[in-house]
């Protein structure tokens, strides 16, 4: 060292670079007075094993910074020591598992050499490497652990609990006198007496958790062994996560070729059974005529299911119109409905195709058909019931060929109820109806669409966005997404276009702070289920609590109990 000052820290300006995620970025510095040296540390370190922020040194000083031993020489360092020769047979080895690792690309094959070269590093007696996905303990490997506990990575055990919850190694150096830990499931069950543990994190994604045990009392870890597990461990962290991802990558990539190639719904991805039964309803009803109702919460995909029922049918090669009911204002929709003649009000410069007669020999959609006024439902209703449409202004009526398909984001019985909806209208829409779920019901549906929509994205920005972080499919699945598919679309285009890594988090798809789905407690969510059933039931005896009850097989004061909580609610 020739500087006046040097620095010392994990961040890449310094002049001695340690790689190491507890140091800071400048964590210390070494400054020159004639032939003193002094060091000023900002973050912890020891001096010949004694912890300080400042100290002079001398010829022979030990450094030792997080997991790095530093040795202080004015003038040129003597040979290796017995030490510094174990040292470096520790990375020759080090160096021939990483290459052993890298020649295993199958998930299962890296693990298992994972183990085994960490087993032979640390002379630790048993093992194993517990992966993380989807936010589910899923055991990778084992070393000399019966088959009755391997299923010691599903269940919850307080030092990979400690480790999970910390992102920390752990050491429990003498198990069978611990108070902390001696009592884990793990100790008892593989009766142990030393462990290690420690987590595999890939810039700031938690992969999984090594375990290594011992249980004779002769071999019990030292902090040495427990440094050698934590510099292969982030070593390792990112091998595992390159396999990881190819895998996944191959995996999802798999699943989406037959999902696209398939291409059986057009451009509705979905395998939940909910969505199964829209697919199937789409399948029966598709090559009929039948006027067709379309439920369910806004960005569900109700214009994908209108426009798969055209594809579908022998009206294919005619036109698919769609219009906007609650978008156009009342008094230009009657116009862009029916059409008008030449002169027939202000402004009828020339004469117009409405949009019914525009979707001739095809098919017409009309979405949010709750937000109609009720004048033009009686002439929706006329046109339905004679197949003829009268243009505006017109006196004689011309013949049409259309299928109707309409849909809406209102409970119908409700908009019939409040006088805003024509009944006999509903009944004419609604020959068959196709409910779509909300995204937050649809399961595993949330991350075959997050893929699909990043697959989408990723080619038309030509982002290096490539997956998803563990991380991320929770916190996809978690959310409740009151915009559904459309809100999930945006937020993955957002991702894919900000995110400059392969793998997306949950700050990229801005998800990180967000509302989770309510979940309540089982008790609570009985009770909820039980009130909103002797309500259906209510509803379906037109209140009568006398009937609701022998229905439901329960005395006449369950019944009034419920209603008053209701009223109460209200």
């Amino acid at each position: 060292m020739h500087k006046v000052l040097t620095t010392i820290g994990s961040a890449r300006g310094n002049d001695l670079v340690l790689e190491d995620a507890s140091i800071d970025g400048t964590h210390a510095s070494l400054m020159r007075q004639g032939v003193v040296w002094t060091l000023n540390a900002t973050g912890n370190l020891a001096v010949n094993g004694k912890n300080t922020r400042k100290a002079t040194l001398s010829n022979g000083d030990v450094v030792h910074v997080g997991a790095w031993k530093l040795v202080f020489h004015d003038g040129d360092p003597p040979g290796p020591s017995a030490d510094d020769l174990a040292s470096l047979s520790l990375l020759e080895q080090l160096v021939a598992l990483s290459a052993d690792m890298m020649r295993d690309t199958t998930p299962e094959r890296l693990f298992a050499t994972l183990l085994k070269g960490l087993v032979r590093l640390t002379r630790a007696e048993k093992g194993f490497v517990i992966l993380f996905r989807d936010g589910e303990r899923q055991l990778a490997a084992a070393h000399n652990v019966g088959e009755g506990l391997l299923d010691l990575s599903r269940i919850s055990d307080s030092i990979v609990d400690r480790v999970v919850d910390t992102l920390q190694p752990l050491i429990v150096s003498d198990a069978l006198r611990d108070t902390r830990f001696g009592k884990a499931q793990s100790v008892v069950d593989l009766k142990l007496s030393s462990v290690m543990c420690v987590p595999l994190i890939h810039q700031g994604d938690l992969l999984g958790v090594i375990y290594l045990g011992n249980d004779a009392i002769t071999g019990l870890f030292t902090e040495r062994d427990l440094t050698i597990l934590r510099i292969y461990a982030a070593h390792a962290s990112v091998v595992v996560h390159h396999a990881l991802m190819f895998n996944q990558l191959r995996v999802d990539n798999e699943v989406l070729r037959k999902q696209l190639t398939r291409a059986d719904y057009g451009e509705m991805v979905g395998a939940s059974p909910s969505m199964k039964q829209v697919f199937t309803l789409i399948r029966k009803v598709a090559p009929t005529d039948l006027s067709v109702l379309v439920l369910g919460e806004t960005g569900t995909g109700k214009e994908l299911v209108a426009r798969e029922l055209h594809n579908r049918s022998e009206r294919k090669a005619g036109p698919f119109v769609a219009i906007n009911c609650g978008a156009i204002p009342e008094n230009l929709l009657e116009s862009e409905l029916f059409g008008h003649k030449k002169g027939a009000f202000t402004g009828a410069d020339s004469d117009k195709i409405g949009r019914i007669e525009a979707a001739g020999k095809g098919t017409l959609f009309l979405d949010e058909i709750g937000e109609m006024p009720t004048n033009l439902q009686v002439k929706l209703l006329r046109v339905l019931q004679e197949r003829k449409i009268q243009r505006v202004g017109e006196v004689q009526p011309r013949p049409i060929d259309i299928r109707v398909i309409a849909a809406t984001n209102r409970d119908p019985a409700e908009v019939i109820a409040s006088g805003a909806f024509r009944e006999d209208l509903y009944y004419r829409l609604n020959e068959v109806s196709i409910r779509l779920p909300a995204l937050r019901e649809r399961g595993e549906d949330i991350s075959i669409l997050a893929q699909h929509f990043l697959e989408t994205f990723r080619v038309q920005y030509g982002s290096k966005a490539k997956g998803f972080t563990n991380q991320a499919l929770v916190a996809l699945k978690g959310h409740d997404w009151p915009g559904n598919v459309r809100q999930l679309a945006n937020h993955v285009k957002k991702a894919v276009i900000l995110c400059d890594r392969a793998l997306i988090n949950p700050d990229d798809l801005g998800l990180s702070g967000a509302s989770k789905q309510p979940i309540l407690p089982l008790a609570d969510a009985q009770e909820q289920f039980k009130a909103d059933y002797i309500k259906r039931v209510l509803d379906l005896n037109n209140w009568n609590k006398a009937q609701t009850a022998r229905d439901l097989g329960v005395d006449a004061r369950t019944i009034f109990r419920y209603i008053e909580k209701l009223e109460s609610d209200a």
